[in-house]
């Protein structure tokens, strides 16, 4: 298992992976050294230049809070009790993704599939979550990936949250997605890293 990971430790790292260096979106703050940064996310701003569609939404029910969405993904890559306890708060946390920024959307599953939280994927799962080639990926369900490259063999090339590869989720997935490791690399090989998301052991001295 990973060792607990902190919001501003998976901000920090995700930033460095794909997103280049950001402030921590889920600070609540921006740095005193930084006062252009913004306080919190800000939504682009958009005048269509296009025609509006005929259908107008209801908007009967409020949205799910944006900062429930914020926490519940956060938690979801590396707390289990967390996570099952905000999505009892709000089942509709279930389905629900937030954007980082630039549409870079992450689900609670999302997180815990590129983090190689196995438990915490498969409680999401319990709970009806729409499983998606990522999560198969890291789960080693290697029939599961086949058909769905079989379907569009482009997949091999998809990019899941923060830019992570299909073969990072399967690699990320320990000992019970190695078969889907060696198949994807089979179809196409490309160099692995890592998981900067991970506590790495300690080399050894000489």
């Amino acid at each position: 298992m990973s060792d607990p990971l902190t919001r501003r430790k998976f901000t920090a790292a995700a930033a460095g992976l794909a997103l280049g260096a950001a402030a921590d979106p889920a600070a609540g703050q921006a740095p005193k050294t930084d006062p252009k940064t913004p306080a919190g996310p800000t939504e682009a701003p958009l005048e269509r230049d296009y025609p509006a569609p005929g259908f107008k939404p209801g908007w009967k029910k409020p949205q799910v809070n944006r900062l429930l969405v914020q926490d519940f993904v956060i938690y979801a890559h590396s707390d289990l009790a967390m996570t099952q306890k905000l999505l009892d708060k709000e089942p509709a946390l279930l389905n629900a993704a937030m954007d980082w920024g630039a549409g870079d959307w992450e689900t609670g599953l999302g997180g815990a599939s590129h983090m190689g939280r196995r438990d915490i994927a498969l409680f999401l799962l319990e709970r009806g979550v729409r499983v998606d080639l990522f999560c198969a990926a890291m789960l080693g369900q290697l029939e599961v990936v086949k058909a769905l490259l079989m379907l569009q063999p482009k997949l091999i090339d998809a990019r899941g949250p923060h830019g992570i590869s299909l073969h990072a989720h399967a690699q990320w997935g320990g000992k019970e997605a190695e078969p889907v490791l060696d198949y994807l690399q089979s179809v196409k090989k490309v160099e692995l890293k890592p998981n900067p998301f991970l506590k790495q052991p300690a080399k050894k001295p000489g």
